[in-house]
């Protein structure tokens, strides 16, 4: 442990960096509260709580590649203060369309901006990362920038759910606030956080991090199951359903509920921190993903505030050991002058696929009610993972994370 986990801690840039993205996460997640809660107010149509995903999603899935090329050319410093900055402005445009109970159309509108931003700074921060530390410490910096980032998710909804029944509107001003300390803590990161690439602009540089997922198996497989099981398995944009007409708790019982996935990932992040070398990583993340879908099942069933509690819990849990796994392996297995192409095709299963599911879940929910929509997906998600353990035998093999080479 001396050797991995001292060295992270007295690294000024590691800290920045984590303190920044998860002042970032904490924002996002607590705005992800408040809009829901407002908009749900509004209309009482779980079809617009699934369209506040596609308003974040559509500008991701359009912007990915340039994104990508961004992160690979640009400093990555200056793009991650420059998101903050556009993440500010357009959250204080959401508080004054709350306030003023405008249009919702306007709301998805300012949504798909607040998307645009998303988009670019999670692929420059994946891209970050690895210039920060060493390949040898790269998984515990994972796990730790992980257990910060689920620390974020857990407080933000938690702190957003009692605000809102505590002031209302007033929500909106620590989250304001989250986004200018994550503005400053990138302005403070070290310039060169990139590796100098060739500034051609034809279409095999552009298209070159599809390229490289489709040839790199393991990399493939980790992306797109990550994308399915997120996109099947959406359950946190019904929430707000599940708060206020099947569970019956209110907006504080919402905030718990956001905030239980982030329990959950962060005890289990904080103890994949402290391990060193871990083996058998390859199976144990298509185990975690299995569970991730057996959550999902047993919280669409349930009735008792308590065991939604615990579902959501092991749902945190299980997903954090899944991301874990998928994102050293796809940082690890990717050499530098390619890891803001890759990680812009890999924030399409992170991020966009987050907004995306909630999209899906909430048409099925609109379709076939809520609680059935909600199954099917964890159905569906242990079902894809059976499949993909059989597709990819190349992850299954993955024994320590800190052993696969990548591509070069």
């Amino acid at each position: 442990m001396e050797s991995t986990v001292q060295p992270l801690i007295r690294n000024w840039n590691f800290l920045l960096f984590v303190g920044g993205r998860s002042a970032n996460t904490l924002a996002i997640h607590g705005l992800t509260v408040a809009i829901g809660w407002h908009v749900y107010k509004l209309t009482s149509d779980p079809l617009d709580l699934g369209l506040i995903g596609l308003a974040q999603f559509a500008p991701a899935f359009l912007l990915f590649l340039l994104a990508g090329i961004a992160a690979d050319r640009l400093e990555r410093r200056s793009i991650l203060a420059t998101c903050a900055a556009l993440h500010f402005l357009v959250t204080g445009a959401l508080f004054w369309a709350v306030i003023q109970t405008l249009s919702v159309n306007l709301i998805f509108a300012l949504l798909a901006l607040h998307g645009t931003a998303r988009a670019f700074y999670h692929t420059a921060s994946q891209a970050v990362l690895p210039n920060l530390v060493t390949k040898e410490q790269f998984p515990n910096a994972i796990a730790w920038a992980s257990s910060a980032n689920k620390a974020g998710q857990l407080i933000g909804p938690a702190a957003a759910g009692g605000l809102i029944a505590w002031i209302g509107d007033g929500v909106y001003w620590p989250i304001l606030l989250m986004f200018v300390l994550a503005g400053l803590a990138a302005a403070f990161l070290p310039r060169a956080l990139r590796q100098s690439v060739s500034r051609g602009n034809n279409l095999a540089e552009i298209l070159g991090g599809f390229v490289y997922v489709w040839r790199e198996k393991i990399v493939l497989g980790a992306i797109t199951i990550d994308l399915l099981a997120v996109m099947l398995g959406g359950v946190m944009g019904l929430l707000p359903i599940y708060a206020a007409d099947i569970l019956h708790v209110g907006p504080d019982g919402l905030g718990v509920m956001r905030a239980m996935p982030g329990i959950g990932s962060l005890v289990i992040g904080i103890f994949l921190a402290q391990l060193a070398a871990p083996r058998h990583m390859g199976p144990l993340m298509f185990i975690s993903l299995f569970a991730f879908g057996l959550s999902i099942a047993v919280f669409s069933l349930s009735t008792a505030f308590w065991l939604s509690l615990t579902a959501l819990a092991v749902y945190g849990g299980a997903d954090m050991i899944s991301v874990y796994v998928r994102q050293t392996l796809t940082q690890i297995a990717t050499p530098d002058y390619m890891r803001g192409r890759v990680s812009a095709v890999n924030s399409i299963s992170i991020n966009a696929s987050n907004e995306l599911g909630d999209f899906r879940a909430g048409v099925s929910a609109a379709a076939i009610g809520t609680i059935p929509a909600v199954l099917a997906g964890g159905i569906a998600v242990c079902g894809i993972t059976i499949l993909w353990a059989y597709l990819f035998p190349e992850i299954r093999r993955v024994d320590r994370l800190r052993d696969v080479k990548p591509e070069l």
